[in-house]
């Protein structure tokens, strides 16, 4: 039986790959740690490969041994390192993380929930369901299964797209149990094992959960929300190295980074994965949140052929998580195949959620009009108190979305501050589930769907942390469930 041997990696070597000693004015050992992480992170170190012994890689960067023993210990407490006795620490990763619908729990009296965008209910919602309870005794003496969607539904949805400038036609849309729903079907339609698929980079974690749930491989494109339209040419890039099958993109506010393609990005981009045979994937759900500037893009995919894209939309984040309607938009033969897959699933979702759901699109254009007004007020409320409370948290404002991606002053970790703020009554998703793999523990998600009032006590809560020093300590991370 053959041993594979045992990878090594020198003091000397290390010390390379390590760089400049990591400054900031966070604790020697934690910069250290950093920076081994960030090795193990980015590739430059594979899991099973040997450290240097603790005064061999002391002596080659000139600290004290106290610090790189601190700085292995920490590794090995957060899952980046092992100990094997009497062999040495060797390089490891942290299992993964749970799935991401896991961390949505219930309300909580004295908690503020900032793990999901999630908005409150629009005050239409009550109304349409007492009109919906009001037409039931029309649809109870049948089955009460429709596959597909309420013929009614479907309509109200391809005339929402064909007033934004995308005909539609109601054998076009798939009604689904909300976004999440839609994705799933979409991907499991669309994606066969081992395929790559490329996706924004940070990005939403569902939608990598379910890229891999339906057996591919995930693969990120840096998007930078500063300079939204560099984007089309690293997708090039990407897809001229990858030969990825299938993208899934946020054209409108990226979830978190937030964002937005502009009218001519958005067209050469959509040309630029049809060109290379990239069937894309229009996650559309923040779409019509605009808060500054103009409303009028056109729906992603209007130049290039019907085949070239898919468009996912829900009413979770302008009306309410808490009605499940979602819908894929695509070609009528894949949408009828897409179908089959739902049917599957679930044979019908509720006919009074869609009966509800059908009211709202006649009363669309009053209630994203009101949610944009109280999300602007949000977003600025929650800018403001950053501004006033962490020093060093920077971001970029977005004009539309739900949230704002802060980067994080040096030696500030998203996990440790994700777990001390849990202790406070804050609940906060860490900055890594964004990733692909374990970057962007220097970023945190701040989502302003939540009153001004929490929302400054959440920022309170934060700063607090970060006088104090919680959000530097060393933890495990903390699941939120």
């Amino acid at each position: 039986m053959s041993v594979e041997p045992v990878r090594y990696v020198s003091a000397t070597e290390l010390a390379v790959l390590l760089g400049a000693a990591p400054t900031g004015g966070q604790p020697l050992y934690r910069g250290l740690a950093d920076a081994l992480r960030e090795r193990v992170a980015d590739g430059s170190m594979a899991v099973g490969v040997r450290l240097p012994a603790e005064r061999a890689l002391a002596e080659e960067l000139r600290l004290s041994r106290v610090t790189v023993s601190a700085a292995y210990r920490e590794l090995r407490e957060s899952g980046w390192a092992s100990a094997r006795h009497g062999s040495g620490t060797f390089v490891a990763m942290p299992s993964g993380p749970p799935a991401w619908g896991s961390m949505v729990g219930a309300p909580v009296d004295g908690v503020i929930d900032l793990v999901n965008a999630a908005p409150a209910a629009a005050p239409e919602l009550r109304e349409a369901y007492l009109d919906a309870v009001d037409e039931l005794p029309r649809f109870m003496p049948q089955h009460g299964y429709h596959p597909g969607g309420l013929t009614t539904l479907r309509a109200a949805i391809a005339g929402h797209y064909t007033r934004r400038g995308r005909p539609t036609t109601p054998d076009q849309i798939l009604v689904t149990g909300g976004a999440g729903d839609a994705t799933e079907v979409v991907f499991e339609a669309l994606v066969e094992a081992g395929d790559r698929v490329l996706v924004e980079h940070p990005t939403y974690p569902g939608a990598v959960e379910s890229v891999q749930a339906a057996g591919g491989r995930p693969v990120p494109v840096a998007i930078d929300a500063t300079d939204p339209d560099a984007f089309v040419a690293e997708v090039d890039r990407a897809a001229r190295q990858s030969a990825p099958t299938v993208a899934y993109l946020m054209p409108d506010f990226s979830n978190p980074s937030g964002a937005r393609a502009t009218p001519e990005g958005r067209r050469r981009l959509a040309a630029t994965l049809a060109r290379h045979g990239v069937v894309t994937v229009v996650d559309e759900v923040a779409a019509e949140l605009v808060l500054d500037g103009s409303d009028d893009h056109e729906p992603f995919g209007v130049p290039v052929p019907e085949s070239a894209a898919v468009a996912i939309g829900s009413l979770s984040k302008t009306v309410w998580g808490g009605i499940r309607i979602g819908w894929v938009r695509a070609e009528a033969a894949r949408t009828a195949q897409m179908a089959k897959i739902m049917a599957r699933r679930q044979l019908s979702v509720s006919v009074l959620d869609q009966l509800a759901a059908v009211r709202l699109f006649t009363r669309h254009d009053r209630l994203v009009a009101q949610r944009r007004r109280d999300l602007r007020v949000q977003r600025d409320a929650l800018a403001a108190a950053v501004d006033d409370r962490l020093p060093g948290w920077n971001y970029v404002l977005p004009a539309g979305g739900l949230s704002l991606w802060c980067a994080l002053p040096a030696g500030t970790s998203s996990t440790e501050l994700v777990a001390a703020a849990r202790s406070r009554g804050l609940l906060l998703a860490p900055g890594p589930r964004f990733g692909t793999g374990h970057l962007f523990d220097d970023h945190q998600r701040l989502p302003f769907t939540r009153p001004v009032s929490e929302l400054t006590a959440a920022v309170n809560i934060l700063a607090t942390l970060v006088v104090s020093g919680d959000a530097s300590m060393s933890a495990a991370p903390t699941l939120v469930v």
